[in-house]
């Protein structure tokens, strides 16, 4: 039998001088309190209550078992409320580990309110641009990108969509001239994440259809703001997140290119292990997360005057002035990711539950965005 329950038996037995007391009170038999109460006699080897017609009373091992039961049960109570609480209450560290241009410019802003709504938690981040195993290296959750699960044994909630932009430094294009179609980016410089993150080719869909390109490498880095770095230097086109460089387009410090063409498109999720029995300081930063993503107004993404799919801000910003079609909002403090035409992606929520679940999380990727 149960030996934590046969030990609340005797205790209640003990308490209420009475099996048939002790049972009414814990909802049970008489039979199945006498036999918990026996099993544990049997299990010590030693009697603890002595039973007459009229009477219990406790043996001298009875006594000193009664006082270490009610002190061990006491205390397992007292740790099972606990963990209820901090089921309950936010409460303690929350480890989250996200890509480290991603987490630098849009992981802050979340931050700062989600503390401000439950200062208990101490949230601990680490930005990496490597695998990720979310259990073995004790992270609470992660922001990773679609593509890059590895695994569908762990549990994805949608954060946003970003779009990667073509992008050049207007003085870069007086220079070199401005590709008007994918397949003139092959003879033009690119600044480029390695291989393994996109592949050698560049899948681009436009009027006529899909467009596959190789673009030239000059420099490779595994870092988008590395790489924002060296477009801004000039030194050749970049394909970037458009979050992370919303401000310099705005700012005519870069160009958008190929207007009428699009890449694919990264949806970013928050991925955690399960989804059963979430710690309240984890249940809520990924609500705080999806809450925050979905209703960031557009005039703080990253490309705010993209209305229509067309690049007409391109031609101003080379110009130095800014187009009708921006509306001269700023990006907010850290930007935001970008998440598609109006008609593609404005208004849509991210699903009230998870996608998937498991006990346990295998390898998930972090992206270099």
């Amino acid at each position: 039998m149960d030996h934590l329950q046969s030990m609340r038996v005797f205790v209640k037995v003990a308490d209420l001088g009475s099996f048939a007391r002790a049972a009414s009170a814990m909802d049970i038999s008489n039979a199945v309190a006498t036999r918990h109460v026996a099993d544990l006699e049997g299990r010590l080897g030693t009697r603890l209550l002595n039973r007459t017609t009229r009477s219990l009373s406790l043996t001298e091992s009875g006594q000193v078992y009664l006082e270490r039961a009610r002190q061990i049960l006491d205390e397992l109570e007292d740790v099972e409320q606990m963990v209820v609480a901090r089921n309950h209450e936010p409460v303690g560290t929350l480890r989250i580990v996200a890509p480290v241009v991603f987490g630098l410019h849009n992981l802050a802003p979340v931050l700062q309110t989600y503390t401000q709504r439950y200062p208990q938690v101490i949230p601990d981040v680490t930005l990496v641009d490597r695998q990720v195993d979310l259990v073995e290296e004790g992270f609470d959750l992660g922001v990773v990108t679609a593509r890059q699960m590895r695994s569908a044994s762990i549990v994805t909630r949608r954060l946003t969509t970003g779009c990667m932009t073509v992008c050049a430094t207007p003085a870069y294009l007086e220079k070199h001239g401005t590709p008007t179609r994918p397949e003139h980016l092959m003879e033009h410089p690119s600044l480029s994440l390695p291989s393994e993150y996109w592949g050698d080719e560049r899948v681009f869909t436009g009027p006529d259809g899909e467009v596959r390109v190789r673009p030239t490498n000059v420099i490779v880095a595994n870092n988008t703001e590395m790489l924002r770095q060296f477009a801004l230097l000039g030194m050749g086109i970049a394909i970037l997140p458009s979050y992370l460089i919303g401000r310099d387009m705005t700012r005519g410090r870069l160009v958008r290119l190929l207007g009428d063409y699009r890449l694919p498109q990264v949806e970013i999720n928050v991925a955690y292990p399960s989804r059963r029995h979430l710690p309240a300081k984890v249940r809520t930063f990924i609500d705080h997360l999806v809450e925050h993503f979905s209703q960031t107004p557009n005039s703080q993404l990253g490309e705010q005057w993209v209305k229509d799919g067309l690049a007409r801000p391109a031609v101003a910003a080379r110009n130095g002035v800014a187009s009708d079609d921006y509306d001269g909002a700023q990006p907010a403090p850290g930007g935001s990711l970008h998440d598609g035409e109006r008609n593609g992606m404005d208004g849509e929520r991210a699903p009230k539950a998870a996608r998937a679940s498991a006990a346990r999380t295998r390898t998930s990727a972090i992206s270099p965005l």
